[in-house]
């Protein structure tokens, strides 16, 4: 077939115009939830009403409290229980956690691989970033650290997704190499990424985020670009990437100078994410 033959980037953009939106690759409890509270205005009920909508969802959330990142003196039983003891915005992480996961499989043995990949870099990555924060004396920024860490790259996973669909419908038998998708993932997720979460209306910063990580310039003002994008660094260095670079020296990079890090903090780092688990749901 003359469709066998196109390049991968056309395949995918062919497959883009279908709509973004259609893509599988966010669960729109989770969405609402970080954008009521982007309002600061919300109550207490709307949330556990949205979230206990989706009792499968709402199950994975406790598994997710109780799992041993999160572990307390008690077992959370209720998404009320978990809000007060750990707050609103974290509980909605969990729920963003909790559904992301389930979007990073397939049953392309090669997909797959790649995409649990990608859920070990962007769960490492969201961690070191809420780490960092608390470090570096940014604690207020923690739950939104954790956030864009878990996101800024979910242009990847959408292209994977789009990858994925397209070997199921048959637009094409031809089996490209994962070096070959990981150049592709790496030109092309910024712009789908940033773009994707915009129509979601997901908050501006994350956003921003998810569409200029990789850029070189970025606001020194910017404090959760730069810690989000020192923590995707320390994951790259160590290895937990689809495009790992162990020659990174993260004591001289622009975002350490920015926070005002130094080496014990950067050897911390690389030991915070190197130990990170993933987080069963």
């Amino acid at each position: 077939m003359k469709s066998e033959q196109k390049p991968l980037v056309e395949l995918i953009a062919e497959q883009l115009k279908g709509g973004m939106l259609e893509l599988p690759v966010f669960n729109s409890v989770a969405v609402k939830l970080q954008q009521t509270l982007s309002h600061h205005d919300f109550k207490l009920d709307e949330i556990i009403a949205m979230i206990n909508e989706d009792q499968s969802l709402a199950s994975k959330v406790l598994k997710v409290a109780n799992s041993t990142y999160y572990a307390g003196l008690s077992t959370i039983a209720t998404i009320k229980d978990a809000i007060v003891r750990l707050g609103a915005q974290e509980v909605a992480n969990m729920v963003m956690v909790a559904s992301q996961q389930e979007s990073f499989r397939s049953e392309n043995e090669p997909l797959n691989n790649l995409l649990q990949q990608l859920w070990v870099h962007s769960f490492s990555c969201a961690s070191g970033a809420q780490w960092l924060a608390k470090k570096s004396g940014y604690i207020n920024l923690a739950s939104e650290c954790f956030m864009a860490g878990l996101l800024h790259d979910i242009g990847q996973l959408a292209l994977l997704k789009v990858l994925d669909d397209i070997y199921r419908s048959g637009k094409t038998k031809i089996i490209f190499s994962d070096t070959l998708i990981c150049e592709v993932l790496d030109r092309m997720h910024q712009e789908i990424g940033g773009e994707l979460m915009r129509l979601w209306s997901l908050p501006q910063a994350y956003c921003d985020i998810a569409a200029n990580h990789h850029k070189t310039d970025f606001d020194n003002n910017d404090i959760l670009a730069a810690i989000v994008r020192l923590s995707d660094k320390a994951c790259k260095k160590i290895g937990k990437s689809l495009h790992p670079e162990p020659t990174l020296s993260l004591i001289s990079s622009p975002e350490a100078l920015v926070l005002r890090l130094n080496e014990v903090t950067m050897a911390e780092l690389e030991i915070f994410v190197e130990d990170v688990g993933e987080m069963g749901v």
